[in-house]
């Protein structure tokens, strides 16, 4: 499966604060974990994680220290920060919120029923802006 790019996107903050949230990695680690997570079908690369990681770092949600490997090579270590954990919070809140509303959405559609009319989401507030923020 081919998930859209802006999916992705938005999904990688909390994804990667999550899996930190079970103890510090580093990258490889992390890349193969949301591979585990999404059976396969998340392939992120080190192009896509990497500026992800600094991005979390200057905001505070992450620390990164070097350490060293096993095999005796130096990799970046990352842990979430308190920052983080608040983030999380908010970002699992949001992500269970559209979660709840696309399914009830999607539920409505598959039962047959129009999934706008009589469902009470056509309403001013119920769409488009209002579900991007949800």
């Amino acid at each position: 499966m081919n998930i859209d790019k802006d999916l992705v996107a938005a999904m990688a903050a909390p994804l990667v604060l999550a899996i930190l949230s079970d103890g510090d990695s580093y990258g490889y680690a992390i890349l193969k974990r949301v591979r585990e997570l999404s059976s396969g079908e998340l392939e992120w690369t080190d192009g896509m994680l990497y500026p992800l990681l600094h991005r979390l770092d200057r905001l505070g949600h992450v620390e990164a220290e070097w350490g060293v490997s096993p095999e005796g090579r130096r990799r970046r270590n990352y842990r979430i920060t308190d920052s983080g954990r608040v983030q999380l919070v908010e970002q699992r809140r949001q992500w269970e919120t559209a979660t709840r509303t696309l399914s009830g959405i999607w539920d409505l559609a598959t039962s047959g029923g129009s999934a706008l009319s009589g469902s009470g989401l056509s309403r001013p507030g119920l769409s488009g802006p209002a579900l991007a923020g949800a």
